[in-house]
């Protein structure tokens, strides 16, 4: 009951004409995202928050997560008419999209598209409304150990639960903490690889980071692909968006499995393009039309933007609640939560609760909004794609380094935000994940801090951290088995196929 009096008031936060303008515009700019690429929700977040810094918090988190989701809408627009996923959890997304629009069916296609992430997107939020009450309860049992055995989580789920190699995240996590380390030593006041530059006492910027990362990196990707936007031509007619809004019903099935799906990549850093495929192959193997998959099977988009949407809107209950982003994109958002004096974890809950109802109550008008604006723009966001990319490309460009320059107004960004850019072309390149990066960045001086804090409460034992509480115990405990997750399942999997040595 807390739980409803609490969303009706943050309704009343929300429903004002300002902040539905500003989710308004925060879709559209997102839309806009989410079809150019070599952009992407963390890098358009990113570029828009500098604008931020004057706003309020709750306008300013209204105003990024619309652009979120308008990212995720935009993506799957040209994963469906073009066969460019405009964000990566929209891969899935073109392998029946696509042949969905080349058999003339393009608008049925996207109206099953926005309908799915729409309905995923709203389950997300209630399960964020219902769990949210749930977090305040730990509020008052965090310590500076609890804080650092929850940050040890959050990383050591990249490593345990992340799709790739254990080993490549565990690179760019390292790589990360190298990077937040740059600056002034935050209790001792000493300078840290600094090399001389006076500019670098502020450390490095994470957002100079992600729009190097995301944004040229990106970039430099279509560019060595020789991008080309051969589309299909698009016109939303009301009855072909009524017939595909009738027949979802009686994709309940795929809806309910793919949104859970979502919720649980949502939560964990499992992140919306794992949630995407996973949901996608799940649907597959259960479908009694196996052989339509890849051909223009209208579940095949239902399940990954149902789960696309569904982790994407689940991401950011960890980062509210526990300062643990699921995602790259509300990484950048949890940055922003700092620069506006805020700081994520269960007191937020406490100490500013017409913030995170504020923002919840936003997230259910925000995606109802988004799909009724995807729907009306689609036509005009296809024209965009077919201007040349000699043209689009470098306005990306400027628009990333006027980002980067906005953020501080230092030069020395414009020339970090290179190297950044060669760095996430490598890694994109050598399959090596960004979001631990960006991760490590925006939260390494936090768990620094927790972790000497607690060294200075023990004097210098590290038992603090399974001797302070049974809390602490249960999560250090959980973060160690991730960590060491794919070193146990490596040697179950050694022994299975050798059962002479497993006898033995």
């Amino acid at each position: 009951m807390d739980n409803f009096s609490n969303l009706m008031d943050g309704f009343g936060i929300a429903f004002s004409m300002f902040h539905l303008l500003l989710m308004a515009g925060g879709v559209l700019l997102g839309i806009l995202v989410g079809v150019l690429p070599g952009l992407g929700a963390p890098n358009g977040v990113s570029l828009l928050l500098p604008l931020t810094f004057t706003m309020d918090p709750v306008s300013a988190i209204i105003l990024l997560t619309s652009m979120y989701w308008g990212a995720l809408f935009g993506g799957s627009t040209t994963s469906i008419l073009f066969n460019i996923p405009g964000e990566p959890s929209s891969v899935a997304t073109t392998f029946d999209g696509y042949p969905m629009a080349q058999q003339g069916h393009a608008t049925h296609a996207l109206t099953l598209a926005f309908m799915s992430a729409g309905t995923g997107a709203l389950f997300g939020v209630v399960v964020i409304t219902l769990l949210s009450g749930w977090v305040t309860q730990f509020a008052l049992k965090f310590s500076s150990p609890e804080y650092f055995a929850v940050f040890l989580l959050t990383f050591a789920s990249f490593i345990g639960m992340g799709s790739g190699s254990a080993f490549k995240a565990i690179v760019s996590m390292m790589l990360g903490f190298a990077f937040a380390t740059v600056g002034m030593d935050g209790i001792s006041g000493n300078m840290r690889l600094t090399f001389g530059f006076s500019e670098l006492v502020k450390g490095i910027s994470f957002l100079v980071a992600v729009i190097g990362l995301f944004g040229l990196g990106e970039l430099l990707q279509t560019m060595e692909e020789g991008l080309r936007f051969d589309g299909i031509h698009a016109r939303i007619r009301v009855r072909d968006v009524l017939k595909a809004v009738a027949s979802m019903p009686s994709h309940w099935l795929t809806l309910l499995r793919s949104a859970l799906i979502g919720c649980w990549m949502g939560i964990t850093p499992g992140g919306p393009t794992a949630a995407s495929f996973m949901s996608y192959g799940l649907a597959k193997r259960f479908s009694r039309k196996k052989d339509g998959f890849g051909k223009g099977e209208p579940a095949g988009v239902v399940a990954p933007e149902t789960a696309d949407h569904s982790a994407g809107t689940c991401a950011i209950l960890p980062m509210l609640a526990l300062g643990v982003p699921g995602s790259a994109t509300s990484a950048v958002m949890m940055g922003g939560l700092m620069i506006w004096g805020l700081t994520p974890g269960p007191m937020l809950f406490i100490e500013r609760p017409d913030f995170v109802w504020g923002t919840i109550a936003s997230m259910y008008l925000g995606n109802v909004m988004a799909v009724i604006l995807v729907l009306a723009t689609v036509p005009m966001f296809a024209a965009i794609l077919r201007i040349p990319f000699s043209i689009i490309g470098p306005m990306i460009v400027v628009v990333c380094f006027i980002g980067a320059y906005t953020i501080s107004g230092a030069r020395l960004d414009l020339w970090l935000a290179l190297p950044f850019g060669i760095l996430g072309y490598v890694f994109k390149k050598l399959g090596y994940p960004i979001a631990p990066m960006v991760l490590a960045m925006v939260l390494g001086d936090k768990a620094e801090d927790a972790f000497r804090q607690s060294m200075i409460m023990s004097k210098g034992s590290l038992s603090i951290f399974w001797t302070n509480s049974t809390l602490v115990a249960w999560i250090m405990g959980l973060a160690m088995l991730l960590l060491f997750w794919p070193m146990v399942s490596m040697i179950i999997k050694r022994l299975r196929g050798n059962p002479v040595a497993a006898s033995t």
